[in-house]
């Protein structure tokens, strides 16, 4: 084989995949750094908003402190990057589908295509439901369970931890119904094994929010009655994913498979 066909077969088509990987990052990343570089003056506001829900259940006169020198400065600016590679996922998704969609069939793009959509909007949900449902039950309770003398004042950079970590971990159990979809889809189990597995994901439902929120029943079941809701959803669903088994198709018999092979063996002695 000449180093030309060589080329034109081997490295070319890899080196040319490689740019346009590197370029679809490059893409994703400037579009991380323009959100940013658009939200980094309201860096403090949005700090406040998201200090909103502990800030409303905090005793009166107690405020948020700072122990590191550099949290004031550096804290807000985190949580701006975040919030840029938040809002830039459907982008960062796009470039991602641009990349792998001309090597997939016309079947999988049907597929890939909602599955991709729907998860990031089941994560943005998953988001917004811890902000606006759990976090005034979480922290409601957790002030109210400090012991007596004990002044509640939480660090900022710590506050940050730990919600970004609760934010992480509601986005994800919202998605579900995409796990379901997708474990269907493969055929690594069926709908009817689901449906029959029901008795123990709605047991792990709870303990997953007996894990994730605090030791209280209301904000668990806040937590694990969406997950068991999300389930049935992703069940529902993943019946238009499932494989169709093909009927016509009728493994061949031991005489049948022993002629094959004989021409198999006929064809290569020629």
């Amino acid at each position: 084989m000449s180093q030309n066909n060589f080329n034109e077969t081997g490295e070319q088509p890899f080196i040319s995949h490689l740019i346009e990987l590197r370029n679809r990052l490059l893409r994703m990343v400037l579009c991380v750094l323009v959100v940013f570089l658009g939200l980094a003056s309201f860096s403090n506001e949005i700090y406040s908003f998201l200090a909103g829900p502990l800030l409303q259940h905090m005793p009166k006169n107690s405020t948020m402190i700072a122990i590191d020198v550099a949290s004031p400065f550096f804290t807000p600016f985190k949580l701006v990057l975040v919030v840029s590679i938040f809002i830039s996922v459907p982008y960062i998704l796009y470039q991602f589908w641009a990349f792998v969609a001309p090597g997939l069939y016309k079947r999988e793009r049907r597929m890939i295509l909602p599955l991709l959509i729907a998860s990031t909007l089941l994560f943005y949900m998953g988001v917004a439901f811890a902000y606006f449902v759990v976090f005034p039950l979480v922290f409601g309770f957790l002030t109210a369970a400090a012991p007596e003398g004990v002044a509640v004042m939480t660090d900022i950079a710590k506050y940050l931890d730990f919600v970004l970590a609760l934010f992480f971990a509601f986005g994800v159990c919202f998605e579900v119904p995409i796990f379901t979809i997708v474990l269907v889809w493969t055929g690594l189990v069926t709908p009817a094994d689901l449906a029959d597995k029901r008795p123990y994901v709605i047991v792990g439902a709870f303990i997953v929010g007996a894990v994730l929120t605090p030791p209280d029943a209301i904000s668990q079941t806040l937590l694990a009655v969406p997950m068991w809701m999300l389930f049935e959803l992703g069940l529902v669903c993943s019946r238009l994913f499932a494989p169709k088994p093909d009927g016509d198709y009728q493994s061949p018999d031991d005489a049948e498979m022993e002629a094959r092979l004989d021409k198999i063996e006929r064809q290569e002695d020629e």
